[in-house]
C-alpha cells in the first residue's frame, strides 16, 4: 500500500472489523439487545473504511496489473493516468477516514438554546434557532423531543432544550453534524418592538453536548440534587398538566440545573432529566479528564454576550457570517429554514483539517 496511509492503522481495522463480523454471525450476541446494539454500531462506524480499502485495494490491482500489460497492449498505457488519480483520491479518503475521530459523532444530543442580550427581540431570535434545528432534524429524519420551554410574553424562548435523536446507528449522527453549533449566535435585523424601523443587534446561546445512550462514567450522588416540581406551562388545551408533574433538578457539586416537563408524569419527568443531567455531567468529566477535549468546546457558550460570537445572521443583507471560518453566504432566509448543510460541511470539514494538522 501506498505510503498515504498507516499499515498498522488499517491492519488495526481489518483485525477489529472481522472480530465484529464474527460477534455478530454468533446468535449469542443478540440475546443481550445492549451489546448487539453496541456491536453493531462500531460495525456500521467501520464499514465506509472497509468499502474505501476495498476500493483502494480493487484499483491497486488494476494499475499495478495495467502497467504490467502496457509494454504489449497501449490501450492498457491509456488507462494508467485514470487509474493513478484513482488510487491517489482512494488514498486520501482512506488517510481522512482513519484519522482520530470524536468518540461521540455517532451520538444522540442535547441542544440548549437561551435568550441573551436584547430581551424579547432575544427570546424571538432564539426561537427562531431553535426552529432553525427543528426544521433542519426533520430534513434527516430524526426524532425531536422539546424537553421544557419557558416562553417570552411575545411567544419567543427564554430558553428552550430539546431531545434530538437518530432512527438508526450511523459513524455521523447527530453530534457529528451538530456539535459546532455552540456557542453566541448574534442577530442584525429591525425587531418587531422597534417603532422607527432601526437595525438593532442581539444575540442568543447555543448549547450542545452528547447523549449516549449509555452513560457508564458518571455516577450521580443523590444527596448532591435538590429536586423540585411545579405546574407544567404550555399554551392551553389538552395537552397541559394541571398537576404539579414538571422536575427541574440541580446538581449542588456543579451547579448544573435541568429541568423536564414533557412528559406526562412526574416519574417520567424526572428519568428523564436524571438522563440528561448524566449526560452533562460526562461532559464535564470528559473534559476535565482531557485537555485537549476541554479546548475543542470553548466554543461553547459561556456568556450569552454579542462580543463572544461564533455566527452573525443579518436579515437586512440576508447573509449568513461564520466567523470561525469565514464562511458567508446570502441564503440566510433558507438556513433559518433548516438547509444548513452547506455551513456544516464546510465547519466538518475545516474540523478534519485540523485533526490532520494536529497528526
Amino acid at each position: 500500500m501506498a505510503g498515504a496511509t498507516k499499515p498498522s492503522a488499517i491492519d488495526d481495522i481489518l483485525a477489529e472489523h472481522a472480530g465484529l463480523e464474527a460477534q455478530m454471525s454468533d446468535p449469542a450476541l443478540h440475546n443481550d439487545p445492549t451489546a448487539a446494539r453496541r456491536v453493531g454500531k462500531r460495525f456500521a462506524e467501520l464499514s465506509p473504511i472497509m468499502s474505501t480499502y476495498n476500493k483502494l485495494t480493487a484499483a491497486q490491482d488494476d494499475l499495478e496489473a495495467a502497467r504490467e500489460l502496457a509494454a504489449d497492449d497501449s490501450s492498457f498505457a491509456a488507462e494508467i493516468p485514470d487509474l493513478e488519480a484513482e488510487v491517489a483520491q482512494l488514498e486520501q479518503t482512506l488517510t481522512d477516514q482513519l484519522a482520530p475521530r470524536d468518540p461521540h459523532d455517532g451520538d444522540d444530543i442535547v441542544l440548549e438554546v437561551k435568550s441573551g442580550e436584547g430581551g424579547e427581540e432575544s427570546a424571538l431570535f432564539a426561537s427562531d434557532l431553535a426552529r432553525m434545528y427543528v426544521r433542519y432534524a426533520e430534513r434527516h429524519g430524526w426524532r425531536v423531543e422539546i424537553l421544557d420551554a419557558t416562553v417570552s410574553d411575545l411567544g419567543g424562548y427564554k430558553e428552550a432544550t430539546i431531545s434530538i435523536k437518530s432512527k438508526s446507528d450511523t459513524p455521523d449522527g447527530v453530534w457529528a453534524r451538530l456539535k459546532f453549533e455552540g456557542g453566541v449566535h448574534r442577530v442584525q435585523r429591525v425587531p418587531v418592538t422597534e417603532s422607527q424601523g432601526r437595525v438593532h443587534t442581539s444575540a442568543a446561546g447555543v448549547l450542545v453536548y452528547p447523549e449516549p445512550e449509555e452513560v457508564e462514567q458518571v455516577q450521580i450522588d443523590e444527596g448532591d440534587l435538590r429536586i423540585d416540581v411545579y405546574r407544567s406551562s404550555g399554551k392551553g388545551g389538552q395537552g397541559v398538566n394541571t398537576t404539579d408533574s414538571a422536575v427541574r433538578i440541580t446538581h449542588l457539586p456543579t451547579g448544573i440545573v435541568v429541568t423536564c416537563q414533557n412528559e406526562r408524569s412526574q416519574l417520567q419527568n424526572k428519568a428523564r432529566a436524571m438522563q440528561v443531567l448524566a449526560a452533562r455531567l460526562q461532559v464535564v468529566a470528559e473534559e476535565a479528564a482531557d485537555a485537549e477535549a476541554s479546548a475543542g468546546r470553548q466554543s461553547q457558550v459561556r456568556t450569552v454576550d454579542r462580543s463572544e460570537r461564533i455566527r452573525t445572521y443579518n436579515f437586512p443583507e440576508n447573509r449568513i457570517t461564520d466567523h470561525r471560518i469565514g464562511f458567508k453566504s446570502h441564503n440566510l432566509d433558507a438556513v433559518l429554514d433548516g438547509e444548513l448543510d452547506p455551513l456544516l460541511d464546510a465547519l466538518g470539514k475545516a474540523d478534519r483539517e485540523a485533526r490532520l494538522a494536529a497528526e
